[in-house]
């Protein structure tokens, strides 16, 4: 029997090599969305550059470009590939690996195309830059791993922080289990970290015992009903504010008197 090797490609062989081509693009595209939507959810402790906007706002507004990321001198900044379970092509840092050296010129912001990296956010009253002003995370100390919380003298990430003194600070406690020795506790204070890693990059255990998180994972949030009275622009936020007073039978006499009149409670309360 003999076989033809090349067989004339008839309309119909077209069609039906057309069809399984379609189907096997649409496949992988599938596949590859897929893929793409699980990397965009995994995004909650990602750390972003300096003057980053708001984690919704910076992936609406970033185009991918990676120019922050070649403007970076230290290569702290990278950019999500296939596998790092966060968005495709946005830039991040992992401060364990390398942290944010905290650039006095912040090189990797004023290049931002679109605004993902806000400039204005980095900047003094004099209009100047200032790094000190990134909000990119926060250190937080898990103290049950850090050693200086277990007696043994270490500050390594007290002499890290490039806000020495300000960011992290050291609070001097007694060690009672020996009576001898004191503890040389770090203390982070929020308000002023900035999140740059240098302290995660610099700690001794296996593990970092601090390391960053972003913002809005690691702080709580008091909420707009607590004001705190020794601060006057705190106090500005409720000088238009009302209130209410909820009376009782109990709110006529005084605490004292209710108290010592062994009223009882429940009835007093309706």
């Amino acid at each position: 029997m003999k076989i033809e090797k090349n067989l004339p490609i008839t309309e119909r062989r077209k069609f039906f090599l057309t069809i399984a081509r379609a189907t096997g693009l649409a496949i992988l595209g599938g596949l590859t969305w897929s893929a793409f939507v699980n990397e965009v959810k995994a995004t909650s402790l990602i750390l972003r550059p300096p003057a980053a906007l708001k984690e919704d706002d910076f992936l609406a507004t970033c185009i991918k470009c990676g120019m922050c990321v070649e403007a970076c001198p230290f290569d702290t900044l990278k950019l999500a590939k296939p596998g790092d379970n966060k968005p495709l092509g946005t830039p991040f840092y992992i401060p364990r690996e390398i942290p944010c050296y905290m650039c006095v010129d912040i090189p990797c912001v004023p290049v931002c195309p679109t605004g993902a990296l806000n400039i204005k956010s980095v900047q003094n009253e004099e209009k100047k830059l200032d790094i000190t002003k990134a909000q990119m995370g926060v250190a937080v100390i898990d103290d049950s791993s850090c050693i200086a919380f277990w007696g043994i003298q270490c500050d390594a990430c007290y002499r890290a922080c490039p806000l020495l003194g300000n960011a992290i600070s050291i609070e001097y406690t007694k060690n009672e289990r020996t009576g001898k020795h004191a503890f040389l506790k770090p203390v982070v204070h929020t308000d002023i970290c900035t999140g740059c890693g240098l302290c995660e990059k610099a700690c001794v255990t296996q593990k970092a015992a601090i390391f960053v998180l972003p913002r809005n994972i690691a702080l709580g949030k008091v909420g707009d009903h607590y004001v705190q009275g020794w601060d006057k622009k705190d106090e500005e936020r409720v000088e238009n504010a009302t209130s209410t007073t909820t009376k009782t039978k109990i709110s006529k006499d005084s605490a004292v008197d209710s108290l010592n009149n062994g009223n009882d409670m429940e009835n007093l309360l309706k």
